[in-house]
């Protein structure tokens, strides 16, 4: 285990995967090109059915999108298409690059929800990849109010050091930078100090009953270790797709769309009706 993290961010009973783990995530190219073949195929299905039949599905909505450690929102394009063309209204984080301090992008995102909230005056289900995730499962705990449920996708919520090599050498260079004066990257602070414990602790914290949580883990991980992807308060579904194919494995985004389909009786609780 490197210094660069703080010790408590990887509990017993979790490890880092191995160095040979990274080579599975070569099968994001196979999980691309599925994407690819089902998006062209259901452009033909939407060319013979008629526009207010594909309309008429409109299902729950918002939905804010978060991505992962050093990637944006271009890396859920894919996703985010998909989940529109079925019915779902998609929101970007506005996140260009996740190289930042937790609390500080949790902040902005908190800002972000407030402003779709009350736009749609509705609550918001958020989907999060690898650190979205977290960040995700940190904002459900402290604002109940704003967001009505959560799905991850191999976020290591339990155990965030939990991941490969390669992504705490990644770290490291941030926080050389943060410390040299180069603005908006992680510190080591943010990784070893209060506002670490601050963000690990509040992702920790029990969710409100009202507020649904599913666990999107793999098996294939090669990044992070997917005992870490499952929170007992949520629903686990295990698929078979690479850490980073998650965001456009089309499997994946079928389990993502089944999930944010939660009862009426929650998708509909406008702001402000909610119970304490």
């Amino acid at each position: 285990m490197s210094n660069t993290l703080a010790p408590w961010l990887l509990p017993d009973g979790f490890g880092r995967p191995a160095l040979a783990a990274l080579l599975r995530e070569g099968s994001v190219v196979t999980e691309a090109g599925r994407f690819a073949a089902r998006r062209g195929a259901s452009r033909r299905v939407r060319r013979r059915t008629p526009v207010a039949v594909r309309s008429a599905a409109r299902l729950a909505e918002p939905v804010l999108l978060i991505p992962g450690f050093l990637a944006g929102d271009w890396t859920l394009t894919a996703m985010a298409s998909e989940l529109r063309g079925r019915g779902f209204r998609t929101y970007r984080s506005r996140i260009h690059a996740n190289v930042g301090c937790t609390l500080g992008s949790a902040l902005a995102l908190e800002a972000r929800l407030e402003q779709i909230a009350e736009r749609r005056d509705a609550r918001v289900q958020i989907v999060g990849h690898s650190l979205g995730g977290m960040i995700a499962r940190g904002l459900a705990a402290r604002r109940p109010d704003l967001v009505s449920g959560i799905v991850t996708m191999g976020s290591p919520m339990r155990a965030p050091a939990a991941h490969h090599a390669l992504l705490t050498r990644g770290v490291r260079v941030l926080n050389r930078l943060s410390d040299v004066g180069v603005p908006g990257l992680m510190s080591e602070d943010c990784v070893a100090g209060e506002c670490a414990h601050l963000s690990f602790t509040e992702s920790q914290e029990p969710l409100r009953a009202d507020v649904a949580m599913t666990n999107v883990y793999s098996r294939r991980d090669g990044i992070v270790d997917w005992r870490a992807c499952i929170d007992p308060a949520g629903a686990a579904v295990e698929v078979r797709a690479s850490h980073i194919g998650m965001a456009v494995d089309p499997r994946v985004i079928d389990v993502v769309a089944a999930a944010l389909l939660v009862p009426d009786t929650r998708r509909t609780r406008h702001l402000g009706r909610d119970s304490a």
